[in-house]
Formats: structure tokens, C-alpha cells, sequence
């Protein structure tokens, strides 16, 4: 089914177009500069179109308070408070200029997920070519709309959200002025089991939106994006990280340089087999054409011969008349002789 299609500095992202591979750093920059330049590098150099960061500070994410309810119970982050977790995680902002600079001078795009107003505000500053808004904020209606005001694309995550929360997200980013959207299947656990990624919702949101779909993976491997491209996603975004050696939160659930570049491999492989629906002959399908069946003389006739399931068959190759005529054939006799091996044509067949 044919949707709508965004488009990030000139590269129309939708049905039909190539896959639009985002690398995201998110923490895996370990609160090194250079790291980070090296990955907006490395993204590049292993194929992805788009490298993204996340703009915020603990204090715009949360509060530093100790109790329970600010604390994460289990998972990668157990123990960790959220203010300490996103304290750790956090990209100091005065460095996201410098990776837009080293984003541009190599060629391939740089935007963010904004997580307040400021945030919105200084990547504007910065000329960012669209938006993302992660899982968790799908249901933060005046970030969004915030967004949205400033007429970019928006690549917008569902994570858990439900069918009526995405169509509020979309409806207020439309009603802000915004008319690019695309929508991410992911799911919002780190890492992501592979099993409760339910990547049929993907060609069900595409249908049930009208937008471009892709998927946000946080799975261990690269089966799962390939297998969404294969579904019909038209964006994948993953987590790349130098070495999954180097302490991060996220480095759990990111691939390494050459892993992701298989990724990169395996999923430009899948779309040129996706293609589009086609029957018939195509050009590399002629050359095998006549390796089809027909029908043959298979043992030698004298004109007056009748032909009979001994002396016709259907074999290969595809040089004498279609199958669907030995019925018509049989019982009708040789108009010459006619040697062992000879395709069978309407000129060999003495008619009555």
C-alpha cells in the first residue's frame, strides 16, 4: 500500500524510496567528545544515512529525589535513580553544534529528540533537518505540539502507546502545522526481547495511519530490522556504539561498527529483493524462457503418422507449441516426416 513520504535534506523517506538507516547514539558517546565524533564518523562510514542524538539534562527529564518512585527496580539501570541514570547518559549540549559541524562536512544528516521546550529551541538554533520524539514522550501532547510549531518532519516512536494515544499524537502534530510524520514500531524495553517486538503492527499502522512506518530496534542482532524492511519498514533506527567493551548505559543493546554495517548490507540486500509486484517475464527471466516445457516429437514419424502419447510428450526445452494443446494434437497426423527430438509446430500437422 502506497503512504505519504517525509522528506530530511532532499532524500524523500516513504514507499518505494530506499530505507532511511539512522545510527543513535543516545549514551554510547560515554560523556567523550571525541567518542562522539568518531561515532557521527563511523555511522557514516558503515552506511547509515543519519546519525541522532537526544537533547536534555537530568533537570529537564526529572527531579533528583532518592525515593522509589524515582528509582529504576530492574533491567540494565536497576538501583539507578532516574536523575542518576540520565546524569550518566546525557549529552552536554555545547557539544551538539560541533557534531552537526562534523555531520555536514561529511554528508550524512544529524537530528535529535528534544525532550522540553529548551531543548526544542536550541536545535533550532542549530538548524536540525527534523524532529524525533521518543516512546515515552508520545504522550507529552504540549512537547509535541511544541514541535510540531516549528514545521519540520517528525519521526515519532509508539513504544507502548495505543492506537487512540499515536492518533492523538498525529492529530495535534497536524493541527501544529506540521504535515510531515512518520510513526516507529519499537518497543520501549532495553534490551527488547525478540519475541515482543510484533513487527506485523507495521504494515498495520502504515494502513491504519496513512504515514511512512519504520522501526526503532533494541534488540540484540540485525534479523529484526531486516525482517521489518521485509514488512514495509521505510526507516530503522539502532543503536550504534564504538565497542560494546566501552561502559555505557546503552552498550548492552548496540551493535559495534562492522555488526552494523552488516546491517546496513543485509537490509539494502532485503529492499532490492523486495522490488515491486511484477508476473511474468522480466529481462533476466527471457534468458531461462525456453528452459519451460512444450511439445516434442520423441521418436521418429513417417508422414500419416498419427500422433499418440508414445511419439508426443511435454519435456524441455520451450521451442515447440504450449502443453495446453496435446489434446489437440493427439489424433491428428504428420503432415511429413518428422525426426526424433523436433519441436512440434501447427506446420508439421496435416490438417483434415
Amino acid at each position: 500500500m502506497k503512504t505519504a513520504y517525509i522528506e530530511i535534506n532532499g532524500r524523500k523517506i516513504g514507499h518505494h524510496f530506499p530505507v532511511y538507516i539512522v545510527a543513535e547514539m543516545s549514551a554510547n558517546h560515554s560523556q567523550d567528545f571525541d567518542q562522539a565524533v568518531r561515532l557521527v564518523q563511523k555511522a557514516n562510514e558503515v552506511g547509515a544515512d543519519a546519525v541522532k542524538l537526544q537533547t536534555y539534562t537530568p533537570d529537564t527529564l526529572t527531579i533528583d529525589v532518592g525515593s522509589d518512585l524515582f528509582r529504576r527496580t530492574e533491567g540494565l539501570w536497576a538501583g539507578l535513580t532516574l536523575y542518576d541514570l540520565y546524569s550518566e547518559a546525557y549529552m552536554p549540549w555545547e557539544w551538539q553544534p560541533e557534531l552537526k559541524k562534523v555531520a555536514d562536512d561529511i554528508g550524512i544528516d544529524l537530528f535529535s529528540s528534544p525532550f522540553d521546550r529548551t531543548a526544542v529551541d536550541f536545535l533550532e538554533e542549530m538548524d536540525c533537518p527534523a524532529y524525533k520524539v521518543a516512546s515515552f514522550e508520545i504522550v507529552d501532547i504540549p512537547l509535541i505540539e511544541y514541535i510540531a510549531g516549528k514545521g519540520k518532519p517528525i519521526i515519532i516512536s509508539t513504544g507502548m502507546a495505543t492506537p487512540d494515544e499515536i492518533d492523538e499524537a498525529v492529530q495535534v502534530a497536524r493541527g501544529a502545522g506540521v504535515s510531515q510524520i512518520a510513526l516507529l514500531k519499537c518497543s520501549s524495553v532495553y534490551p527488547a526481547p525478540t519475541e515482543e517486538m510484533n513487527l506485523r503492527t507495521i504494515p498495520h499502522l502504515a494502513e491504519s495511519f496513512r504515514l511512512p512506518v519504520g522501526v526503532s530496534d533494541h534488540t540484540l542482532g540485525i534479523t529484526v530490522p531486516v525482517v521489518a524492511v521485509a514488512l514495509g519498514a521505510c526507516i530503522v533506527e539502532k543503536h550504534l556504539t564504538l565497542s560494546r567493551s566501552i561502559p555505557s548505559p546503552d552498550q548492552a543493546f548496540s551493535l559495534e561498527p562492522e555488526e552494523f554495517g552488516k546491517m546496513v548490507e543485509a537490509i539494502r540486500t532485503a529492499e532490492k529483493a523486495l522490488g515491486e509486484v511484477r508476473y511474468g517475464i522480466n529481462a533476466q527471466d527471457a534468458k531461462s524462457h525456453n528452459f519451460r516445457r512444450s511439445l516434442f516429437v520423441v521418436k521418429n514419424m513417417k508422414a500419416g503418422d498419427i500422433f499418440t502419447e508414445e511419439n508426443v510428450r511435454s519435456i524441455r526445452p520451450g521451442y515447440g507449441i504450449h502443453p495446453r494443446y496435446l489434446k489437440d494434437v493427439l489424433g491428428q497426423r504428420a503432415g511429413q516426416d518428422i525426426e526424433r527430438g523436433t519441436p512440434i509446430s501447427w506446420e508439421l500437422i496435416c490438417r483434415q
